[in-house]
Parts: C-alpha cells; structure tokens; sequence
C-alpha cells in the first residue's frame, strides 16, 4: 500500500470539501466523491492509474448527472425587493416636489417616501397623486396621475 498516494487523495477530498463548504455550490463535492473513490482504491492497491481514472470518471459522471437536476433547483428570477414591488402604485404628495429646490415627500401605505419627479423640471404639489416609476435608494422616482 502507497502510503504517500493515501495521504495524496485524502489531501485533495479535504480540499474539495472545504471548497464545497466554502462555495455551496455543489460542483467540488463530486470531485470530493472521485477522491474518495481513489482514496478506496488505492486501499485496494490498484495503481496510479487506475486510482486516477476512477478519480477522473466517478468525479465527471457525478457533475454531469446532477447539472440537470441543479439547473431545475435553481432561482431563475429575482425576487423583487419591498421597494421594487411599489413601481406602479399610488402615492400622495405631502411635501412638494421641486427637484430646484430639493425637495419631495409622498406617503405610500402609511410610509414616507423621499421623492423624485420623472422630469426633473416638473413641480408636484402637495396632495396630488403621483404614481411611482421607479426605485432609486430610498427615493421613489413619480410621475403625476
């Protein structure tokens, strides 16, 4: 038994797992699997070669049988955030927009909002409604009903 092929394959697992843990992934944990199957291998005392191609082909079948399977676990969309989700609604003006002078408030659902006009020269005054277009930060970017 190669002891130093023993401590090879057991280096290269370790790495793949921390690597795994690390990335969460699911990519080097099958690689992880290929060194352990080398490792069993040369347990058995088959040679180099052998050890490397079970490494090389428990490592690829495993890859290439779960990429389908990931693919359909994976998040195809980004979720909105809670301030994305308000593009389109309703808000009433309760500080007058006027970009010259820096100033805008609309209160959405009971929340208080920074607002920006669309046009930057349009002046919005106060208890109009404005629908929201856009999120920039925290500020809400509106145009007038």
């Amino acid at each position: 038994m190669d002891t130093m092929l023993l401590i090879f394959w057991g280096i290269i697992f370790g790495l793949c797992v921390i690597a795994e843990l690390a990335t969460m992934q699911l990519i080097t944990i099958w690689f992880a699997v290929g060194a352990l199957a080398a490792f069993v291998m040369t347990l058995l005392e088959f040679g180099f070669l052998s050890q490397l191609a079970v490494f090389v082909l428990t490592s690829t079948i495993l890859l290439v049988a779960t990429r389908p399977l990931l693919k359909k676990l994976r998040v195809k969309d980004v979720i909105p955030s809670n301030a994305e989700q308000e593009i389109g609604k309703k808000a009433v003006v309760i500080e007058e927009i006027d970009m010259r002078h820096g100033t805008g408030r609309v209160r959405l659902n009971g929340v208080d909002w920074i607002a920006l006009a669309e046009d930057s020269e349009l002046v919005i005054p106060v208890d109009n409604i404005v629908i929201i277009r856009g999120v920039d930060g925290a500020k809400l970017i509106v145009v007038p009903e």
